[in-house]
């Protein structure tokens, strides 16, 4: 099982690996600020999806070993929505505090990206065994916020590409998410069993 953790572990390291050297090359397009945080953004979302797939994975198959899977995917989830905030903050906002809470509250897209990332981060917190053991029950009512993400995080997505026109990708995503949700309900969770 460690085996298997480790190597899950630096496979998630190969979309931050791409972008480290695509900068090296110098080549990350025309506007590489706009391309790395679309590449981290897109990281974010789809280890969002990978994460929720874990339960359905356990269910289909009877193997625990994607549970024990699913903390490390979150994280990394979390980490990389961490370096596409990061890189809006430092490069696009040059860390000004209050053109960052103008654009937070101007822009709806963004709005619903800064809250994703503020609810993940006590989900992000809290994933280890000392928050489990001393949250308790807690702990499984505080991670049902992962349901309010999915929602924050496709309305980020689509109001980002509603201003473009483009919402076939983001509905592909809103879909994937949405059927991973329509897993856990119990009478579809029964029939996987």
């Amino acid at each position: 099982m460690q085996f298997l953790k480790s190597i899950l572990f630096l496979a998630s390291l190969i979309p931050l690996g791409r972008l480290l050297w695509l900068g090296y090359l110098d080549n990350l397009g025309a506007n590489p600020i706009e391309f790395i945080t679309r590449s981290t953004g897109t990281w974010a979302l789809v280890f969002f999806c990978i994460t929720l797939a874990m339960t359905p994975l356990r269910l289909i198959t009877g193997l625990g070993v994607w549970i024990k899977m699913r903390r490390m995917l979150g994280l990394f989830c979390f980490f990389y929505a961490s370096i596409h905030f990061s890189i809006w903050l430092l490069l696009d906002q040059s860390l000004g505090l209050q053109a960052m809470v103008h654009d937070v509250l101007k822009r709806p897209f963004i709005t619903m990206g800064f809250l994703s990332l503020v609810l993940l981060m006590p989900l992000a917190v809290t994933s280890n065994s000392w928050a489990v053991k001393k949250l308790g029950r807690r702990w499984a009512l505080l991670h049902k916020l992962i349901y309010l993400i999915a929602l924050t995080v496709i309305a980020h997505y689509w109001w980002h590409k509603a201003g473009k026109n483009d919402l076939q990708t983001v509905s592909i995503y809103a879909g994937v998410i949405s059927l991973l949700l329509l897993v856990r309900l119990p009478f579809i969770k029964d029939r996987l069993r």
